[in-house]
């Protein structure tokens, strides 16, 4: 077989043949459904329960739900895919493995906390890359009240939310990679992964769980820098670049580490928890966070804009704060996480 891929630089893959992202699904709950993309996702769902009796099993329906929406979308059969690569943020991935359970898909469940959708796209761009799966399903999934009952206090407790405190988006986006296209040329544009970069853990020592920017910023800004060096671009090579889940507060930190470097990417930088929630409006403080933050961000406002060649190159660089309720107990840092994807509209 020929080489279809190389390592580039300390961190990243370029893709010669790049893979092919076939098809795209987002469902979100009521809150995320009133912001400002809310026309673009495929699905609302009014009850934040979805049917089930607990918020996990809500979750789970969510996963099961958008897998089957984006398998429809790419008219296929569950059977039609090698390959899911999931992930989410309860312990054990427990929305992942009970919700794609009836699918009977072999699975990899993946954990990069907010930046899993990061991570299963990249792994599943390789495995499509290197000829060893056809078509990979990669999925995410968030819940507002599931991710505060496990990571700070239960919703009946009351508490106080601080203003750099982000709001956990309750939703599931899913993408389908390809080692072929299903576009018709005169009907639109070919949506492809070019490269990836994967981010290392980064600590800087924060410790405060309401304040998951700051921890996050400096992994999103080592991936961002190293997506430079490796494949030798200066911003502007992107259209956009967003990152997952910073918010106001770690939006501005990464600006500034960027600055230091010698990297101005103010006019082109956004960040989906910035995108997904309408500040004035929605009280959601620094914005919005979760597994499922970029993956809808990406799958129905970013892909869209790609298509309508609104853009032709974006990095996306979906973030993660690594800590757990035993670690954060026990008063350790958060460390965090980012893992940068490039697309094209072809």
């Amino acid at each position: 077989m020929a080489e279809s891929y190389k390592a580039v630089g300390k961190q990243s893959i370029s893709f010669k043949n790049p893979p092919y992202i076939i098809a795209e699904a987002s469902l979100v709950g009521k809150k995320e459904g009133e912001g400002p993309l809310g026309p673009l996702f495929d699905q609302i769902i009014e009850d934040p329960m979805f049917g089930k009796n607990t918020w996990e099993e809500a979750e789970s329906e969510l996963m099961k739900l958008t897998a089957l929406k984006v398998l429809m979308k790419a008219g296929l059969k569950n059977t039609d895919i090698r390959y899911l690569i999931g992930g989410d943020l309860l312990g054990q991935l427990i929305a992942t493995s009970f919700g794609i359970a009836e699918l009977q898909i072999p699975l990899f469940g993946v954990y990069g906390a907010c930046s899993t959708m990061g991570e299963a796209m990249s792994l599943g761009a390789i495995l499509v890359e290197g000829g060893f799966a056809d078509r990979v399903l990669a999925i995410t999934s968030s819940h507002f009240a599931g991710a505060e009952k496990q990571f700070r206090f239960p919703l009946d407790y009351g508490n106080q939310r601080p203003y750099s405190a982000s709001w956990t988006v309750t939703g599931s986006g899913a993408v389908i990679i390809a080692s072929e296209s299903t576009v018709k040329k005169e009907t639109g544009k070919d949506i492809v992964i070019t490269g990836v970069t994967s981010g290392k853990i980064v600590d800087y020592g924060i410790k405060d769980s309401m304040n998951m920017g700051a921890a996050m910023a400096p992994a999103a800004f080592e991936t961002i820098k190293q997506n430079f060096e490796d494949f030798k671009l200066q911003p502007d090579y992107y259209d956009m670049i967003f990152t997952g889940d910073l918010g106001y507060v770690g939006k501005n930190i990464l600006l500034e580490l960027l600055k230091e470097k010698g990297y101005d990417i103010t006019d082109r930088y956004t960040d989906c928890g910035i995108e997904i929630f309408d500040k004035d409006n929605q009280d959601t403080h620094a914005g919005g966070s979760g597994c499922g933050c970029s993956a809808v961000t990406f799958t129905a406002h970013i892909i869209r804009k790609l298509k309508e060649g609104k853009w032709k190159r974006v990095l996306f660089v979906p973030t993660g704060a690594l800590l757990s309720q035993v670690s954060f107990n026990e008063g350790n840092t958060i460390p965090g996480i980012a893992h940068a994807v490039m697309v094209e509209a072809k």
